[in-house]
């Protein structure tokens, strides 16, 4: 069995339409949820399903390898970030080389980076006057949102558009598309 980790901080919507998506299949599952806050609604969500949660403090990420040892221990063919939006230390990141992938809400590499998260994105492409916003996964390396590109699409900015309006276009995309590029991924982990 292909096994799928998520790490996540809030509300957990990407989190839980991954854990349907493969709550049809027995290759491949969600394995784990870890959260950086003990009440982020993705906990509820993921218990809802079975899946099994790990919280953890700031010092807990950074300062040990308490993550590390548990990931090591779980060996899990890929790490989903779902929104979640520390930057990963670079000891997880050696250990699961190109198997660590990110979602963001916009289109990189331009309105990526640090604080570049939720409606601060959706804000400033609308206020650059861009055309088309959208979601990138990318792999996930020492800098935010830095990482090789794995998928991109986009979709339409209207005239009236407001960063909530927009917000939810690039919310349907990531329902629509995220599961799936996370499938292929995990085709292709030997």
């Amino acid at each position: 069995m292909k096994k799928i980790v998520i790490f996540a901080s809030g509300s957990g919507t990407n989190a839980q339409n991954i854990i349907e998506y493969f709550n049809k299949t027995v290759e491949k599952k969600v394995t784990c949820v870890y959260s950086n806050k003990k009440d982020a609604k993705v906990l509820d969500r993921a218990k809802k399903y079975g899946v099994p949660v790990v919280v953890f403090n700031r010092s807990e990420f950074y300062e040990t390898s308490r993550i590390l040892n548990l990931l090591l221990e779980e060996q899990p063919d890929l790490i989903v970030l779902a929104g979640f939006l520390w930057l990963v230390p670079e000891n997880i990141i050696k250990n699961f080389p190109n198997r660590i992938i990110n979602i963001h809400p916009a289109l990189l590499p331009k309105y990526g980076g640090k604080g570049m998260y939720g409606m601060n994105v959706h804000r400033t492409v609308l206020e650059n006057g861009e055309q088309k916003s959208g979601i990138t996964i990318h792999y996930v390396n020492e800098v935010y949102d830095a990482g090789d590109i794995i998928f991109q699409t986009t979709c339409q900015i209207d005239q009236n558009d407001t960063p909530e309006l927009l917000a939810e276009k690039v919310h349907e995309l990531e329902y629509r598309y995220f599961p799936g590029v996370v499938d292929k991924l995990l085709d292709s982990v030997e």
